[in-house]
């Protein structure tokens, strides 16, 4: 990955929990600074369309996404329904983030087989194309068929294309990745990838051999791969506490998630090059022994995969960034107060430039 030349688009990530009134106000303001992008996620939450939607109704210029939408909770079609739609009412500021989620969520809270995510994934890309496209939706795939056969409904389907007409043809995808098959698979097909815990001088090591297979095999009609870093943000001179919540997250996906040998976030750090602390990390915390997994998370995992620190740290990490070819950088602001988030994303956004 290289150096970017064009300054890194700067976006802000809204999480699950807060009052939401207080969020669409903000999201006004963070236009006004000239954020660029505004990423509402999804989880076992509130669904993140309807407030899409509403984010829509009340911006002008700001690009908004799904960060992200999980393939198994809705089919193919409906993904790509709800696109067009968002696109629409937003006057074609939407980009469409999808992504398998994990078994925990999909099985435990969906109800639904996690299986298979890589070829589903690509499938849903292929068909959501197809939709925007106004194709007749004719897709005989591994995964999903559409329309079904006669073996498998009343044999009543036919091929229909979207009633209306798109903003536009081809919507922006970001696909959030994190295994070299999927990073590969995303570096192929997808206008964007959104990796997890990204540490700009350890990701060639972690995604370096991926992204290279995947660009090799990428249509020339798309455009160059959106690398976007999502991470955590706070300016300060103390930076503990904030430094310390993150810590807890790290901790927390590292060593929590998944079992022994089906952790993709243990994976990664070893990746980077923290093998023996990422499984002391691991049977600390499946053991019950939180705090101490919290105490043996890799300092540099830590502030490597932030924005948080002063002024002047904050400055270098952004200019990793940059040197590893990263071209969004969104954030969550963990400022206690509408004013100091404002604050920092300004001179967040003055640093990308």
């Amino acid at each position: 990955m290289e150096t970017t030349a064009v300054p890194p688009r700067l976006g802000v990530v809204f999480g699950y929990s807060g009052e939401f009134a207080e969020t669409a106000h903000e999201a006004v303001e963070y236009e006004r600074i000239g954020v660029d992008l505004l990423t509402v996620a999804e989880a076992y939450s509130f669904d993140a369309v309807s407030q899409l939607g509403y984010l829509a109704a009340k911006t002008t210029s700001i690009t908004l996404a799904s960060g992200i939408l999980p393939i198994y909770s809705r089919t193919p079609a409906l993904l790509a329904m709800t696109a067009a739609g968002l696109d629409f009412v937003s006057g074609g500021r939407f980009e469409l983030g999808l992504g398998s989620s994990g078994p925990q969520v999909i099985e435990g809270f969906h109800g639904v087989p996690f299986s298979a995510p890589l070829g589903r994934i690509r499938e849903n890309v292929e068909i959501c194309r197809t939709v925007w496209r106004r194709e007749p939706l004719d897709h005989q795939g591994t995964y999903y068929q559409a329309p079904l056969g006669s073996d498998r409904g009343r044999g009543l389907g036919k091929p229909l294309k979207l009633v209306n007409h798109p903003v536009r043809s081809s919507i922006p995808i970001t696909i959030a990745a994190l295994t070299p098959k999927a990073v590969a698979q995303a570096a192929e097909i997808a206008d964007g990838w959104v990796p997890i815990f990204f540490h700009p001088e350890k990701s060639a090591a972690a995604w370096g051999g991926a992204l290279a297979e995947g660009a090799a095999l990428r249509s020339p009609e798309l455009k160059p791969l959106d690398i976007i870093a999502k991470m955590p943000f706070y300016i300060g001179d103390d930076v503990d506490e904030a430094l310390e919540t993150y810590r807890q997250t790290v901790a927390l996906y590292v060593g929590g998630m998944g079992a022994r040998g089906a952790n993709f976030y243990n994976d990664l750090a070893t990746g980077y090059g923290f093998g023996p602390e990422a499984a002391t990390v691991q049977e600390l915390y499946l053991t019950g022994r939180k705090a101490e997994a919290v105490s043996a998370l890799p300092e540099d995992l830590v502030t490597g995969t932030s924005l948080i620190g002063t002024e002047s740290h904050v400055r270098d990490r952004v200019a990793a960034l940059r040197d590893s070819g990263v071209t969004t950088v969104s954030v969550s602001t963990l400022a206690q107060t509408t004013t100091a988030r404002i604050e920092q994303l300004e001179a967040l956004r003055a640093m990308l430039h």
